[in-house]
């Protein structure tokens, strides 16, 4: 099972978006600083996630989430995301 997560940093509010296999491991490597991309946008918390059955779908779902229709898709998802 792989999984494409949406992150949000509590710090500049910007959302990161990437793939994985184990979804719990690798939010705690971005939150120990583990990940170059994220590192200075700590701290993170996920906001939002979905499972695939292999890597390939995963890695299509994140390319299109990082689109420009996938930016609108998720911001109709995130809508009411306060950071509560």
């Amino acid at each position: 099972m792989y999984f494409v997560y949406v992150l949000k940093s509590l710090k500049d509010f910007n959302y990161y978006i990437g793939y994985t296999s184990d979804l719990e491991r690798r939010l705690l490597e971005h939150n120990e600083g583990m990940s170059k991309s994220t590192a200075y946008r700590r701290p993170l918390e996920l906001v939002y996630y979905e499972a695939c059955r292999n890597i390939k779908d995963a890695m299509h779902r994140e390319k299109y989430l990082k689109s420009t229709y996938g930016h609108r898709y998720l911001k109709n998802r995130l809508r009411y995301d306060n950071g509560d």
